[in-house]
This record gives structure tokens, sequence and C-alpha cells, in this order.
């Protein structure tokens, strides 16, 4: 993960993980969001242990079927962010929705960050083809990350054909492959 001494580690980004995503019968229900919620858990114990930098997104849609004043868009409690870590909120999919997230990412040196969380097909796929417009490098953690349930066809066709989309514009890993090397993946 760091090239030499000099290089900061990369920021973890665990992408929406609230509430709303797990409630069964909701509109954006996670198909197997309780594998990705214990990879994102794993990653975010590994981060926290070393004292690497943590940022959370959190969606905050104005649509009636994401009512940001209800308790669903709450974080879920055990990836509840801690103090000291960064907290992010975003109106449309892309991170770079928010002001200031793009404020702190503008300046950053050598912006590295590992993405993992919720809403692949919205939150995670707009981020990393913003960050890669904007010369930022992703990586995104392929069994972290979780889609939507889809009314019809393959949910876990969908999932990997979002991924291989990501695949264009961030570096795919899996999180065995981070905690192996304890984030030591060059991003």
């Amino acid at each position: 993960m760091l090239d030499s001494i000099q290089d900061d580690p990369p920021i973890l980004i665990c992408a929406d993980l609230q509430v709303e995503y797990l409630t069964p019968g909701r509109r954006h229900v996670i198909r197997d969001g309780e594998a990705a919620t214990a990879r994102c858990l794993e990653l975010l114990a590994l981060w926290r242990s070393n004292l690497w930098p943590v940022m959370h997104l959190k969606r905050i849609a104005q649509a009636a079927w994401f009512n940001p004043a209800s308790r669903l868009t709450d974080w879920i409690a055990e990836a509840k962010p801690r103090p000291g870590e960064m907290t992010f909120e975003h109106p449309l999919p892309s991170a770079y929705s928010s002001a200031r997230f793009v404020d702190y990412m503008s300046n950053i040196r050598n912006v590295r960050g590992v993405l993992a969380g919720f809403s692949l097909d919205e939150t995670i796929l707009a981020t990393a083809v913003d960050g890669f417009h904007r010369s930022h490098r992703y990586q995104v953690v392929g069994d972290a990350v979780a889609c939507r349930q889809l009314s019809t066809g393959d949910a876990a066709a969908y999932k990997h054909a979002v991924v291989n989309v990501i695949g264009n514009f961030a570096t795919i890993h899996v999180s065995a492959e981070l905690i192996r090397t304890s984030g030591a993946v060059a991003v």
C-alpha cells in the first residue's frame, strides 16, 4: 500500500452503510447486505487498528423513497463513524455531489481511496467515475460492495457486470487480499 515512507495510507471510504439498505421491503434493499457488511466491518477494523484514515459517505437524497428525516438513513450501528473519522453527506449518487467532499479531496496531495459499502450501482460507480476524471485513484473491494435487489433478472450477474464496468475506472480487489497483506496493496 505504501510505495515509500513518505506516502500516506489510502483512505477507507465506507459508502452508504445505512439502515435503509438492510430493511426488507424497502425499494433499495441490498441483496447480499449482511455479507458485504461483514466484510466492510473487517476492513474498518483493519483501518482503525492501524490508525489509518476512514471516511464515511451518507446518502441524503431528497426523494419520497429515501426520506432523510427517517431513521432509515441512520448508520448501521456497527459501522457508525467514530470521533476523528470523516463524514460526508451527498445528495446525488456520486460523493463528489458534496461540496465538502470535493474540497477535501482536492486538497489531498495524492488521492488514493479504497471504496467499500452499499449502493454499488449508484454511489460507488458514480464516485469511481467522477474520481477517475479528477485523476483520483480508487480501488473497489469487490466482495465488500453490494447492489440493490433487482425486481427481475439475475442479481449476481448484475453485480458482476457493474463491478466489471467499475474496473475501467478503478482497481478491483477482494477483502481477503487487503486483510492478508494488512492493506499493503498498491492503489
